[in-house]
């Protein structure tokens, strides 16, 4: 009989310490995801079925952002970059409407130079996360009024709004410097 005790009790000490172990793992891979993502991780979980599927989405972007080639501007794009963006600021002042969809536009352009897919609001929102996941409500916000431009529903007011949140993302997407490898090209960690 002690055999048997001896055997149960190392059985359950074995189970206790692999489920220790399990939530160990999780809860690292927890922290670092809400550190990675910030605001976005609370998004990701608030809109998901499970805090499970939405850690499963984040580490999914950041598998696909890997193979992404995100690169570094040289000098000479950056301030072309940011001559076409003063130069949509002072469109603003007779056409905001126009103005608006020319940063949403600008932004996009400038996305595609880093070398970030620019196939759709949704992916390009996803692919953003990764690195800039602080800045990116400003984005969505931008975003969800330029979408309302043209149809009345848009006060002076929230267009100017809208021109400070592309800002911001346009800002940190034109300052962001990448290290890469000149064998790949790719950013290193």
């Amino acid at each position: 009989m002690d055999t048997v005790w001896l055997i149960v009790i190392i059985v359950v000490a074995v189970i206790v310490i692999a489920l220790l172990a399990m939530t160990a793992r999780q809860t690292t891979r927890r922290r670092r995801l809400q550190e990675r993502f910030g605001p976005e991780y609370d998004r990701a979980v608030q809109k998901g079925e499970s805090r499970r599927e939405a850690e499963r989405d984040l580490a999914a972007r950041e598998q696909r952002h890997e193979d992404l080639q995100i690169r570094a501007l040289p000098p000479a794009t950056r301030d072309r970059y940011a001559r076409d963006w003063n130069a949509v600021q002072e469109r603003f002042v007779d056409s905001p409407d126009q103005a608006v969809g020319e940063a949403d536009r600008l932004v996009i352009l400038l996305m595609g130079e880093r070398g970030y897919p620019t196939e759709g609001y949704e992916q390009q929102t996803r692919d953003l996360s990764v690195d800039h996941a602080r800045t990116l409500e400003h984005y969505r916000t931008a975003h969800e009024i330029n979408s309302r431009v043209g149809v009345g529903n848009t006060s002076t007011e929230e267009l100017r709004s809208a021109m400070v949140h592309y800002r911001a993302l346009f800002d940190e997407l034109l300052r962001d410097e990448t290290d890469s490898s000149p064998d790949t090209g790719r950013r290193q960690p």
